[in-house]
């Protein structure tokens, strides 16, 4: 794993949303989900494809406050565009399950 310093870190720009739409996409290569994130009023809304359905249905998505790289160029995913990463990790199974904070914080926080 190569090293990176602290100032390349400080480059991707982590903030934090909530869910305020979700829909199937069954269009998508892989099941999916399209996200609508609101990141409060500096950022506003962005929205995000996420190959999140082994654990999620849109219906419970909406309100959930979840962590994303909001500094990507937009990436077209389909006919969707994709503006924002959001971020998760696999289970045993490879199945990503979302990274949220554990209690709510304020939409667009940083993460430090």
């Amino acid at each position: 794993m190569d090293d990176i310093s602290f100032d390349d870190f400080l480059k991707v720009d982590i903030r934090v949303g909530r869910i305020s739409r979700a829909e199937p996409y069954p269009e998508a290569r892989k099941p999916a989900i399209k996200l609508w994130i609101d990141f409060g009023a500096e950022i506003g809304e962005k929205r995000s494809s996420a190959q999140i359905t082994a654990h999620y249905d849109p219906a419970s998505l909406v309100g959930k406050q979840v962590m994303a790289v909001v500094n990507f160029p937009p990436r077209q995913i389909g006919k969707f565009m994709s503006e924002v990463l959001v971020l998760g990790l696999p289970d045993d199974a490879g199945e990503i399950v979302l990274i949220t904070p554990d209690q709510t914080v304020p939409l667009g926080g940083r993460m430090h």
